[in-house]
């Protein structure tokens, strides 16, 4: 994937584990206790990262902030970070400099880290890198007031208490840049799967299920502002449980009761754990999309057994088949590593010939990045070389090509029921929207339809990455 910048706009695409997207400025209004301060709000990573930026924004404008679009602006600078790879982590301290640059010219600014690397780093942020004021982890964000006022005193101040209650239920988020259509709601935070290769449940805790009265009412809140489109997220939505008298499936199944124009989408699903009680709701709803994200991360099993993910190439195939039983018109994505530890070559083309049995409509890949702290740092050793790690994803990526070209393929010639959501990126003659699958159209405009209308679009052909057609009655 590219390392294209990301405007929330394109938020129904976003992989809990894609850490190459990258937020622009996040734009609230002013408040009605402005204070005169402004805050510039930058996010890197997964969905979940957004989702908490939603949440420091609404702090903030009850503290009296308003945003700006330009971080040389701002009296607060806020990066949300991601620590799944190393590579993100760079981008993150590259970034660093260039406002540590921005507060040299203007000393009152205050720079803070938040999210996955501050957790990661702690305190040894303030200590290394000399770039930054706050850091605060993501079950921290309520400690905003006290932390700004540590640092507008002159201090550094540090805040990575994670905590086994935290949800933030009863805070509103402020939907940044958003487009008015699609939102997230988080309905759960923190994992407890310790896959080898994974951070996450050294950053953002224990798993902690929301209450589903705030679930709820937030996406009909939702609905009444206009949204049509909703995505609930956790690192893993198949372990939501509220007080051992609803699942997952119950969760989705009210959510979706909320109104037949409220779409319901969910990220991400585990393999181990999605049951075919969530794929029967799935199928009894047409408001719920047809599309689940199902990271496989490799094809082998011996591989997933070193990955700590508790499933085999086997069952993962199972449940595969088991979707498409159910589900035959369900559009099936993944995240898939590439050269992790002592993968041999035989263990690879395992992984071609999954993907070449699945067909994923489009897939999340990486090259292994070594994380210090995880299971994988400690007991393996990153030992398949970076010319090879190259080689195998170039092999992954060409495969996948072809069989997202081949599933959209299989579109030409239908009707969708397309979402709307604005014009096309490279034409305000034509606009764009999602189907259920998760499958960008692009489409002449209507005078008649606009933004967050439902239209029926017959596919007439495509390119590599989107469906062409045209709206009809």
């Amino acid at each position: 994937m590219s390392d294209r910048p990301l405007n929330l706009k394109d938020s129904s695409e976003i992989a809990l584990h894609d850490e190459s997207r990258q937020g622009e400025a996040l734009i609230i209004e002013r408040p009605k206790q402005y204070t005169g301060r402004k805050l510039y709000i930058e996010s890197y990573g997964c969905a979940m990262n957004f989702a908490d930026s939603e949440i420091v924004a609404s702090l903030m404008l009850d503290m009296g902030f308003e945003t700006t679009a330009q971080y040389k602006e701002a009296d607060v600078i806020f990066i949300n970070t991601c620590s799944i790879r190393d590579n993100a982590e760079q981008r993150v301290r590259n970034r660093l400099r260039e406002f540590s640059a921005a507060k040299k010219k203007r000393p009152g600014i205050t720079i803070g880290v938040l999210g996955c690397m501050a957790e990661r780093l702690k305190s040894k942020f303030l200590e290394e890198e000399k770039l930054v004021d706050i850091v605060i982890g993501p079950d921290s964000y309520r400690d905003l007031p006290n932390l700004l006022s540590q640092a507008d005193e002159g201090m550094r101040a540090v805040n990575v208490l994670l905590s086994r209650e935290e949800t933030y239920a009863d805070i509103s988020p402020v939907r940044l840049n958003s487009n008015g259509i699609s939102a997230f709601v988080s309905i759960m935070r923190g994992c407890d799967n310790m896959c080898s290769f994974c951070v996450v449940p050294f950053t953002r805790g224990r798993e902690r299920s929301r209450d589903p009265e705030s679930i709820v009412r937030e996406a009909k809140e939702l609905f009444e502002e206009g949204y049509r489109e909703v995505t609930l997220l956790g690192q893993n939505v198949d372990s939501y449980k509220w007080e051992d008298r609803l699942n997952f499936a119950g969760l989705l199944e009210i959510v979706a009761q909320i109104n037949p124009l409220l779409r319901v989408r969910f990220s991400t699903s585990h393999p181990k754990d999605i049951t075919n009680e969530v794929l029967h709701t799935i199928n009894k709803y047409d408001n719920i999309c047809n599309h689940i994200h199902l990271p496989v991360q490799s094809g082998n099993s011996r591989v997933l057994e070193l990955m700590n993910r508790t499933y085999t190439r086997e069952w993962y195939l199972e449940r595969i088949d088991t979707i498409r039983r159910l589900i035959p018109e369900c559009s099936i994505s993944t995240d898939m590593i590439i050269g992790f530890c002592t993968e041999t070559e035989e263990e690879h083309q395992d992984t071609l010939s999954l993907m070449d049995y699945v067909k994923f409509d489009f897939a999340y890949m990486y090259t292994y990045s070594e994380r210090p702290g995880t299971l994988a740092a400690k007991r393996f050793e990153d030992d398949i070389p970076e010319d090879v790690k190259t080689r195998r994803f170039n092999e992954i990526l060409k495969m996948q090509q072809a069989s997202s070209l081949h599933r959209l393929e299989q579109h030409i010639g239908k009707i969708h029921r397309v979402l709307i959501d604005g014009f096309s990126k490279k034409s305000d003659q034509d606009f764009s929207g999602k189907t259920e699958h998760n499958i960008t159209v692009v489409f002449p405009i209507n005078e008649n339809n606009m933004r967050g209308d439902y239209v029926n679009v017959a596919i007439v052909r495509c390119t590599p990455a989107t469906l062409i057609g045209q709206i009809i009655n």
